[in-house]
């Protein structure tokens, strides 16, 4: 039900408008003066205020202006019994919703007031929707690799210069892209993303350049490109490798001269665009097999970001999975449920190959089907927590590492995990892994981990 504030000297007024918005079915409160309103509104909060601006001491404009310094948020319609021109254009400046003359004529005044609320409404919408985007973009870890990131994001940002992110599925990087353009001079523009493994091929042309009416069967109508619909923000080129040649040599003159020309076409359009491209692919080898053009690539890669696999980012592993359990809590109404020691031991310890994609999934399963709230060792019994002795050398190669460094590998994982579960104490850790103190001490020495908390 909306709240409604009624500022207005004349009593007859406050009693009369007061009535009839009852009757309507909404909450009223109503006060004399420009003073008792900016203190009303510390008290509770209102959807819509109905302002006269002729008040004796702070007049409806000034209470209007320090509404504003203070932020809130209510839709503001103003009264006025001596109405002008100028006092209606200052008050719309000043971020009023709409200006009533007196006499108020029942009909017009509750459509203003309803067009306000139905306004007030759409915009607590819209706060709502970009608060749940801004926490789901959110970049989480403390680890040096990602500090480190966070660095290079802040410095490529404020630029137009192109980025190219290069990563494993699941590790992030339209994460990335998004926080370039969120920091960036386009953070107002829009921030459209291909997916240019998802398009086929016969496709990509047209949703990336637009094409005109008739051009091809099934093309009913005038269609904008992405680059086009991207102009004034960023345009996210995600696994950019899948892209035929063909269709990555248009790109490249749209990249050269900001210029692009709709399937079926007679004339070009020029757009203003930052591009981004993202792959998991080494481009240096698909340039070599004649898969990716040599030309195309110095022209994406003027800033390259490399995003860390989630194995080797240590103790981020269990960070992230609290902020999926805390998530995803929150979208499925239900309550949170804790990490046991045990259980962010074996989180940490795991190699994560789906990378920070397969630990959301996960997290999402154990909160869905573990009993109780706390998630127990047994619960994550489906990962398979061993130390694999198969890597990949950069090219992609597979190699056989000795068995004492996998060993070792291992080791300081489950042991970084349990001190974090444990917050650094010691003493805590060394009775969770079953060993001396003593002995932890000089197993943390021979594996590299620096001095913890004693207690």
């Amino acid at each position: 039900m909306a709240a409604i504030l009624i500022v207005d000297d004349e009593a007859g007024v406050r009693a009369s408008l007061g009535g009839i918005l009852r009757d309507e079915g909404y909450v009223v409160d109503a006060v004399d003066s420009g003073e008792a309103c900016l203190e009303q509104v510390t008290r509770r909060s209102y959807d819509l205020l109905l302002l006269d601006i002729w008040l004796p001491g702070l007049d409806g404009l000034e209470t209007l202006a320090r509404l504003r310094e203070r932020h809130i948020e209510a839709q503001v319609i103003m009264i006025s019994g001596h109405g002008s021109i100028e006092n209606a254009v200052r008050a719309t400046k000043l971020g009023a919703f709409d200006f009533i003359e007196k006499p108020l004529f029942l009909e017009k005044t509750m459509l203003v007031v309803r067009n306000a609320l139905r306004q007030h409404r759409l915009e607590e919408e819209n706060r709502a929707l970009r608060a749940r985007v801004d926490r789901q973009f959110v970049m989480v870890g403390e680890s040096a690799l990602i500090q480190q990131l966070r660095a290079q994001i802040a410095m490529a940002a404020p630029t137009n210069s192109r980025v190219l992110i290069s990563g494993e599925n699941g590790t992030g990087k339209e994460l990335v892209a998004r926080q370039i353009h969120a920091l960036s001079n386009r953070r107002a523009g829009p921030f459209v993303e291909v997916n240019c493994a998802a398009i086929p091929e016969e496709l990509i042309e047209s949703e990336l350049f637009g094409h005109m009416k008739g051009a091809f069967t099934g093309a009913v109508a005038n269609r904008r490109g992405k680059f086009e619909l991207a102009h004034g923000g960023t345009l996210f080129l995600d696994e950019i490798a899948d892209m035929s040649l063909k269709t990555q040599a248009k790109v490249l003159r749209a990249l050269q001269e900001q210029v692009i020309e709709p399937v079926g076409g007679q004339s070009s359009v020029r757009v203003d665009v930052r591009v981004i491209a993202a792959t998991n692919k080494h481009l240096a080898e698909e340039i070599r097999e004649g898969r990716f053009r040599e030309d195309l690539f110095f022209r994406l890669n003027v800033i390259p970001i490399s995003v860390p696999p989630l194995r080797e980012r240590g103790d981020d592993v269990v960070r992230l999975a609290r902020h999926f359990v805390s998530e995803l809590a929150q979208e499925y109404g239900r309550r949170e449920k804790q990490l046991s020691p045990e259980a962010a031991a074996m989180l940490r310890a795991f190699r994560w190959p789906g990378n920070v994609r397969e630990l959301r999934n996960v997290v999402e399963r154990v909160l869905i089907m573990a009993p109780g709230n706390t998630i127990a060792e047994t619960d994550l019994g489906f990962l398979e927590v061993v130390a694999p002795t198969m890597f990949r050398d950069a090219s992609g190669a597979s190699i056989v590492r000795p068995l004492h460094d996998a060993r070792d590998d291992w080791e300081r994982d489950y042991i970084l995990a349990t001190l974090e579960a444990c917050e650094g104490n010691i003493s805590k850790t060394a009775e969770m892994l079953d060993v001396e103190r003593s002995n932890l001490y000089k197993k943390m020495r021979s594996l590299g981990i620096g001095p913890a908390r004693e207690n």
